[in-house]
């Protein structure tokens, strides 16, 4: 019968294909709009302008195990071809979606959007059938340009869903059946030996496709026939595991065997079950051991299926070579432990595991969702080798060059029996030895044990570090260390770096570095403060300070929706919003930081155009907005919040809380999260919140302007700080009269200052771009440039190669500082976001980039800037270069967009403001593109340029 069946549905498929390919040929395939015959439309004419970069939703390409079964679709038109052709806009599209891709294009069984009149090429909604776990999903797209001409189809692709409901797992959790005692370290917190657990099984029939759905509470790594699955690290990652745990999906098709097939599970404690986040709250862990959840589903060549899942016929074992391994205190491998015989190791078929214990078994809990990883995964990303090697008291210390987060990869000659002791730290002392004091009780120590003499390679595999030097000692002292003894192995989430920035200036490009390698070294799975010491939690008020940055360096859309995600999940009864997510820190909400429930997704909104990060946390925003009005008197808020973090110079007892009054931060981001809402009412339609939060929002500005500032424009509640200001001007929480009146005062406590920055990290974010926005770029750029402390090329003039968490953490005359905090803390990168929108002179008019504004700052500091940005729409380029008879300026603005472009006529003097000139003139003669266009009065002139490369030269007359 199944023959049969098969047969019939080949000969229906054969004759449907006939027919298409005969309609084809004459010409009349029927319009997708219509029943009506019409004449096949007009093609452009290469191939090469289809579609490109298909991607669903928030930027995943042909994804496996997808999270979302109403994906939304991203295309891009092609760029330029050459320098007279281009695509311009898009005017129709057409997206069609099947089971199966040989029903493409024109037979889809899913979803066929017909011809849409539309230029939105991104995140269109898929509104097809519904689509279930496991099923895989096939699309392609068409386009028609401006002149009504349709491209080819694009590529076919693709995506598969994993599970996405817990009634999809048949498995159960294991772990080892152990009645030994779990040991406690020296703060009571569980020691978790680190699991080995194994399982056979049978396969005898060709194999068709075979996945592997897997997630731990702990972290894992999986093998099949000695072979490890996936290149992934310390997954699933770091979510609010009472509510939600992540699960991936692999495809293992090619590691199985027909026969005997061997499947390996290492299981390790992770962020679930470890010494993890503040002391005063481990003891909630004290219960919670590693587990590990696992189905293989097998399909064979003939229909017929096999799973394998983790149950209690499997075998574990806690004698193997990883004797410990924690987040904080590194990973302790001995080679004498490793469990190999004479069929080979472990996780290969034939291992004699008799002496293994048996597991235990626990079901799923309903209450927990296991749903499919919605951000990429993190991993080992690059290498670093060693620049410099050195010999202090009788320990070896291993420069790279860099500050870092991830782990070594050793290549060291031992002899049997030798430990090796690695340690790891941010810095030096004067005296060249390791400096280690801001680790907190973070260990930061790997140990390697040898089994016998020679070289050994090792790299750890359930911990990371923040480190630039790695000391080492106990290794064969027969032999000199060598650089390529060290490699560090940069680890973290999966991201494609989006923006470039780069100028002539060496300082300011080491500090764009340092901010990129602030967010490698802090986006682990999710937006860490800091990588080293013992807290590398997710404060939300250094995500708040950092995401708009954030969202130029690199593709972080999905980790931040993901993060999102888990803020919803972490949001309190009373609607408050907790300041660490994951929520390790108890019941705490302050204002400035957990205000990021609410600008983080407009941040996202506003630079990638999706308008379902903001539908899906639109009701925790209004929670949130709900929770602040509890903390009102007579108007002004005064929620708890820790003040401008770690402004310089505080005079305040707690110097760390900055200047700023607390109840004028508080109501400034109260105004803040309304504004935000209110603009997210307005992009869903939402039009009853629309006018219930202006008026709100105008009740909240006049309450602020009345209570916090005289009829002068001055400051009259709390000391006169730069960051009061600059909320008051950032927000627009002053009238326009109010505005000009508080500028001179907001410039005296510059010039009280001496021309240096007193902000923290609720005020750095807004310093530069204030200053700009009252006229006074030219400040803004003399503190961008400035080198002495505090500044943000201070921390370049003394070496850093990462962000800071103190302006003043090491100073090559006085060491570090008493409280150095943190070296690779990313807040302050906050003036990333400048550089991009004002240097380089690239930021969105609207949502997405739809609209693009270029509008390059130029200045005497500098002869050139160059800045790209990867957008929904293709790649955005704006550089600038000074030259002897004026500027020049390359523009490349992609299809289907169009820019605004502000070309500058005028540069800012070096230290203008204080010389009471602010610019000087560039030139009179504008040509676009080789013609000469008429200069408007003003700084600058504006013109709109549609899609392609073009040249402008401003010269003198």
């Amino acid at each position: 019968m199944k023959i049969n069946t098969r047969i019939t549905r080949f000969v229906c498929f054969a004759v449907v294909f006939i027919i298409t390919l005969s309609l084809q040929a004459c010409g009349s395939w029927p319009d997708d709009s219509s029943s009506k015959r019409i004449a096949k439309p007009q093609q452009l004419a290469s191939q090469n302008l289809r579609p490109q970069k298909l991607r669903i939703s928030e930027g995943f390409v042909n994804p496996l195990g997808f999270y979302d079964a109403t994906p939304s679709f991203s295309w891009q038109l092609p760029a330029i071809i050459n320098v007279n052709e281009s695509v311009k806009t898009q005017s129709q599209y057409q997206i069609v979606v099947a089971s199966n891709p040989d029903l493409l294009p024109h037979a889809p069984d899913l979803w066929d959007s017909q011809i849409v009149s539309s230029n939105q090429s991104s995140f269109v909604d898929y509104q097809g059938k519904t689509l279930v776990s496991r099923q895989k999903v096939y699309w392609q797209v068409r386009y028609w340009d401006g002149q009504g001409l349709v491209s080819d189809w694009s590529d076919i692709a693709h995506f598969e869903l994993g599970l996405l409901e817990n009634n999809d797992w048949q498995a159960q959790w294991i772990e080892i059946d152990s009645n030994k005692p779990i040991k406690l370290n020296n703060f009571e917190t569980p020691i978790h030996v680190p699991q080995h657990l194994r399982t056979e099984f049978l396969t005898h029939k060709p194999v068709k496709q075979a996945r592997l759905y897997i997630t731990a509470k702990g972290v894992f790594e999986a093998f099949i026939n000695g072979q490890r699955v996936g290149d992934d690290i310390l997954t699933p990652g770091y979510t609010p595991y009472k509510k939600r745990i992540e699960t991936l999906t692999y495809d293992v098709t090619a590691q199985l065997e027909q026969g005997n097939n061997a499947f390996g599970i290492q299981l390790a404690e992770g962020w679930y079950a470890g010494r993890f986040g503040p002391k005063r709250h481990w003891h909630k862990k004290l219960a919670l051991t590693p587990k590990v959840l696992a189905q293989l589903e097998i399909e064979y060549t003939d229909g017929s299926k096999q799973t394998v899942l983790t149950k209690d016929n499997w075998q574990a074992t806690q004698n193997g070579p990883i004797r410990t391994a924690g987040l904080y205190d590194g990973e302790r491998y001995d080679a004498n432990f490793e469990l190999t015989d004479k069929n080979g190791s472990w996780h290969q078929v034939g291992y004699n595991s008799s002496n293994w214990s048996g597991v235990k078994t626990t079901a799923l809990n309903t209450d927990v969702l296991l749903q499919p990883k919605r951000h990429f995964t993190s991993k080992n990303k690059q290498l670093l080798p060693a620049l410099s090697v050195n010999q202090v008291d009788g320990k070896t210390i291993f420069d790279l060059g860099q500050n870092m987060v991830g782990v070594p990869k050793i290549k060291i000659p031992m002899l049997k029996g030798q430990t090796l002791n690695l340690r790891f730290g941010e810095g030096i002392n004067q005296d060249g030895s390791l400096f280690t004091k801001n680790l907190g009780s973070a260990k930061q120590l790997d140990f390697y044990t040898a089994k016998q003499d020679g070289v050994i390679e090792w790299q750890p595999q359930f911990t990371f570090h923040g480190f630039r030097y790695v000391e080492i000692s106990g290794f064969d002292s027969a032999y000199e260390p060598k650089l390529d003894w060290v490699n560090g192995v940069v680890q973290h989430t999966d991201l494609e770096m989006n923006g470039t920035f780069t100028s002539s200036n060496q300082e300011l490009n080491q500090l764009q570095s340092n901010i990129e390698w602030g967010l490698k070294g802090n986006f682990f799975d999710v937006p860490l403060d800091c990588p080293q010491r013992s807290e590398r939690l997710g404060w939300t008020g250094d995500a708040l300070a950092f995401a708009p940055t954030s969202l130029y360096i690199a593709d972080v859309h999905a980790f931040w929706s993901a993060w999102l995600q888990s803020i919803r999940e972490e949001q309190f009864e009373n609607h408050a919003i907790p300041v660490v997510v994951p929520n390790e820190v108890g019941d705490i909400a302050q204002a400035g930081w957990s205000d990021a429930a609410v600008t983080i997704p407009w941040d996202v909104y506003w630079r990638t155009g999706d308008k379902n990060i903001l539908a899906e946390n639109y009701e925790m925003m209004t929670r949130w907005i709900k929770y602040h009005q509890t903390q009102l008197k007579d108007g002004v808020s005064v929620m708890w919040t820790v003040g401008d973090w770690l402004q310089p110079y505080s005079t305040r007892e707690d110097s760390r809380r900055g200047e700023t009054d607390n109840s004028l931060i508080s109501t400034a981001f109260y105004a803040r999260s309304v504004e935000f809402t209110l603009n997210s009412a307005k992009v869903l339609g939402k039009e009853a919140d629309v006018a219930k939060y202006s008026q709100l929002l105008a009740e909240i500005k006049a309450n602020f302007q009345q209570h916090f500032f005289a009829d002068n424009g001055r400051l009259k509640v709390g000391k006169q700080a730069q960051t009061a200001y600059l909320l008051a001007i950032g927000f627009d929480l002053l009238d326009e009269k109010m505005t000009k009146k508080a500028v001179p005062h907001l410039l005296a406590t510059i010039d009280a200052a001496n021309g240096h920055l007193r902000t923290g990290f609720l005020g750095t974010p807004l310093i530069a771009p204030v200053l700009d926005k009252i006229g006074r770029a030219d400040i803004a750029l003399d503190l961008v440039f400035k080198q002495t402390y505090p500044s943000w090329l201070y921390s370049v003039s003394q070496g850093a190669t990462t962000m800071w968490e103190r302006w003043d953490g090491f100073t090559f005359d006085n060491g570090y500082a008493d409280k150095a905090g943190s070296l690779n803390h990313y807040a302050y990168g906050a003036i990333g976001q400048w550089l991009y929108d004002r240097l380089a002179g690239i930021s969105p008019l609207t949502a997405g980039y739809r609209t693009i504004r270029i509008a390059p700052m130029i200045t005497e500091h500098l002869s050139f800037v160059e800045g790209t940005f990867e957008s929904e729409y293709g790649l955005i380029r704006s550089k600038w270069q000074r030259t002897d008879s004026g500027l020049v300026l390359d523009i490349l603005v992609p299809a289907n967009t169009q820019a605004q472009v502000e070309i500058p006529t005028e540069f800012f003097k070096t230290h203008a403001h204080s010389q009471g000139e602010a610019t000087q003139s560039i030139g009179d003669i504008i040509y676009l593109n080789g013609k000469q266009l008429p200069k408007q009065a003003g700084p600058v002139t504006i013109v709109t340029l549609a899609s392609g490369k073009h040249v402008i030269e401003v010269n003198q007359s």
